[in-house]
């Protein structure tokens, strides 16, 4: 399972790093191999981190692999009620930012982890993952195109997974002090291990629909035109997706706990944010619209 996980995120990096290079027209993905280096403790492994800086359409685009061996700190082996320290991660994790307004921000990630006794014999391991939307203006087609791929996904692992990992994904992908979610939602899933070949199956269907659905989205709304007051809204709401990735994502803070490679971790931070005191929009305004649809759940499908 290994190394077809590893296999699958190396091959979805290569066609969607190629599919977005395409749809931008202007930016090439950079690529950087490294090493992992925990410096603390045994590590092997490295990954393959590759991002589009600067082009027509995307400003920032990260699509990163890894596969690491090492050991859990104390204090995360703590969190994750593991008996035993030794793991083994492979993942996939994609952060796009475009440079339109109108076109909105996503991210994606999927993994697998094991866990290892001191003889190398496996004790746990899981598939986790999931793909969420972060517009910075209301546009529902959009959210129901990006839903509808997601649970046609779900659909063909489990009649419930949709509704499930939905409401986890609303749950997670929550800044609850600002009382607001980060964006339209997706679906989000951790600790499936019942049956690895049939949750392995799911996430590779998850894979597969976002590398559809996303650059679909980018290619109706790119053209929008935008003026430089979307554009002050645009860097303000990207506060909220650094103070998210910063506070709570849990990929964030299990990169930083096992001593992984910081550049690569924090690829998901936008190039440019603004945070300004008490900044609200005005009444009636696309920008409120869009402050109401974070405060609660909606239903997209």
């Amino acid at each position: 399972m290994r190394k077809q996980a590893q296999g699958y995120f190396e091959s979805l990096q290569d066609r969607l790093c190629d599919r977005l290079a395409s749809v931008d027209g202007q930016a090439t993905f950079h690529e950087d191999r490294w090493s992992y280096q925990p410096g603390e403790g045994p590590g092997t492994g490295g990954g393959r981190t590759r991002v589009l800086a600067g082009g027509a359409c995307f400003e920032k685009a990260g699509v990163n692999i890894s596969a690491l061996e090492g050991q859990l700190s104390e204090r995360l082996a703590e969190k994750m009620n593991a008996i035993h320290r030794d793991f083994f991660a492979t993942g996939i994790s994609i952060v796009i930012h475009p440079e339109n307004p109108w076109v909105p921000t996503t991210h994606a990630n999927l993994r697998y982890l094991e866990l290892v006794d001191g003889d190398g014999n496996l004790q746990r391991a899981w598939f986790g993952g999931g793909a969420d939307l972060t517009p910075y203006y209301p546009d529902e087609d959009s959210a129901r195109q990006f839903h509808r791929a997601l649970k046609q996904a779900c659909d063909g692992y489990q009649p419930d997974a949709y509704a499930r990992f939905k409401e986890q994904c609303d749950r997670y992908f929550y800044l609850s002090h600002r009382n607001e979610a980060r964006g339209v939602g997706g679906i989000f899933y951790d600790y499936l291990q019942d049956d690895l070949d049939q949750v392995f199956d799911f996430s590779q269907r998850v894979g597969e629909a976002f590398l559809d659905v996303y650059p679909s989205i980018v290619e109706k709304l790119r053209g929008q035109p935008w003026t430089p007051e979307q554009r002050d809204w645009q860097l303000h709401r990207r506060g909220r997706y650094v103070e998210f990735n910063l506070v709570h994502d849990r990929g964030t803070l299990f990169g930083l706990e096992t001593k992984g490679r910081t550049e690569s971790i924090l690829m998901s931070l936008p190039p440019e944010v603004r945070w300004s005191y008490d900044y609200q929009p005005k009444p009636g305004t696309p920008e409120a619209t869009l402050l109401e649809w974070v405060r609660e759940p909606r239903e997209w499908v």
